[in-house]
């Protein structure tokens, strides 16, 4: 499976969350000096933050508070407690952190399966990748369940069917066999990818609370990283800090993660709708996701979900674009929680390019690679975007989100303009 969300990794502090000490007070140095050499941009950036009298000379606390601002932290001093923490995080990685109790550790995807053994924590690593953020996810029994879902993400990914359906199993039935006699410590970040599958295993633990230890690493953000994306971006001293920040999984939260998944595999959206709209104070983040799950209901006007519409818009304004440079735009600039790797992307983009009236258009070899293909947008999706026309009526594959199908043979659910609430939509309506 995909991670949560795929983009160019950037080994610099402000990505990876590793800082240290000496890099910054050498660059609050070079600006006290510029500054008062009488370099305008520097004694502008200092004017911002300075800690002593306007009318007394600038002294090295303003550059340092300066340089620490400017890294996303309070003051001087709030960065410099957290880099110690991060050098205790450090110091430590030597010890077996996990070692007091056996541990399993449950992640979406294997991008900390290396990681995590380099911050000291050697228990053993478990994958639950299954996508819900994308396909059917309705309620069925166990077996027909997994097979949906590895009949789904065979034909969606363009994956072997028989492997697809052996991985399903294997992760379900590991998900099922962790727990016994072990503590189970699980690393999710904020997006609806990593979300979802976290309501899932809430649900499916909540079952057997409290006969099994469980604990949760949740970040939705890391102190001085610019923009996070998820835990796999971040040095292994900062998974360790991390680590230290776990907290218990309670009964309230295992509550609002069974809430959540029943929410998320109904088959209308009414109890998504109800769940997002609160703050879901045992995991504020599950109800962000929650919300941004539910935008990938069709617009009433357009008939494109928020994925489908963002991309669109990005086409209509800079294409024609290679598509592998529309998806690293989106990350970056447009989605609100990002969280479609590549090979999602790729399976969203593909029936807006099909059909008798498809809103976007590929043009240039058709033996490059997808994302070296560049994307423009048709006259059809000149009018999809103005709502002129609906691409629900050109009748578009079905697709899901999550238990809900959406499709224009029938009332689809759609997103109300106004009120950003689910309501039906006639079929056929335009």
């Amino acid at each position: 499976m995909t991670p949560s969300a795929t983009v160019d990794r950037d080994d610099t502090p402000l990505s990876n969350g590793r800082f240290h000490l000496d890099d910054p007070v050498a660059d609050a140095r070079r600006l006290l000096d510029a500054a008062r050499s009488g370099e305008g941009r520097s004694q502008a950036r200092l004017a911002l933050h300075r800690v002593t009298p306007e009318a007394a000379p600038l002294e090295m606390k303003d550059a340092l508070q300066t340089v620490s601002r400017e890294m996303g932290f309070h003051d001087w001093d709030a960065f410099e407690h957290h880099v110690g923490e991060l050098d205790a995080a450090a110091r430590r990685a030597g010890d077996e952190l996990d070692g007091e109790q056996s541990t399993v550790h449950i992640r979406c995807g294997d991008d900390l399966r290396d990681a995590l053994p380099q911050c000291g924590l050697h228990g053993q690593c478990l994958t639950f990748a299954d996508p819900f953020c994308i396909g059917p996810v309705q309620r069925l029994p166990r077996e027909r369940f997994i097979q949906e879902r590895a009949r789904f993400l065979a034909q969606a990914l363009t994956l072997d069917a028989e492997q697809t359906l052996s991985r399903q199993q294997r992760e379900y039935q590991e998900l099922d066999d962790a727990g016994a006699d072990e503590r189970v410590v699980l690393w999710f970040e904020h997006d609806s990818y990593d979300q979802l599958i976290l309501a899932y295993i809430l649900d499916h633990f909540g079952r057997r609370w409290p006969r099994v230890r469980v604990e949760l690493v949740a970040a939705d953000a890391v102190p001085g990283v610019a923009r996070f994306v998820g835990l796999g971006q971040l040095a292994p001293e900062v998974l360790g800090w991390l680590w230290e920040q776990r907290r218990p999984v309670d009964e309230p939260l295992l509550v609002l993660g069974r809430r959540a998944w029943r929410a998320v595999s109904a088959d209308t959206p009414d109890g998504l709708d109800r769940l997002s709209q609160r703050n879901t104070p045992s995991l504020p983040m599950l109800g962000r996701a929650l919300r941004r799950h539910l935008l990938e209901l069709p617009d009433e006007e357009t008939g494109l979900g928020l994925s489908e519409q963002l991309t669109v818009q990005l086409v209509a304004e800079r294409g024609p674009k290679p598509a592998g440079e529309i998806f690293r735009d989106l990350m970056l600039e447009r989605e609100p929680l990002p969280y479609l790797g590549d090979s999602l992307f790729h399976w969203m983009l593909r029936p807006l390019l099909s059909g008798p009236v498809p809103v976007l258009e590929e043009r240039g070899d058709a033996d490059l690679p997808w994302a070296e293909r560049e994307l423009s947008i048709t006259h059809h999706g000149h009018a999809v975007l103005s709502g002129h026309n609906n691409w629900l009526d050109s009748h578009p594959p079905r697709r899901w989100v999550g238990g809900v199908p959406i499709d224009g043979d029938r009332q689809s659910w759609c997103l109300n303009k106004a009120t950003g609430r689910p309501q039906r939509r006639p079929a056929n309506s335009r």
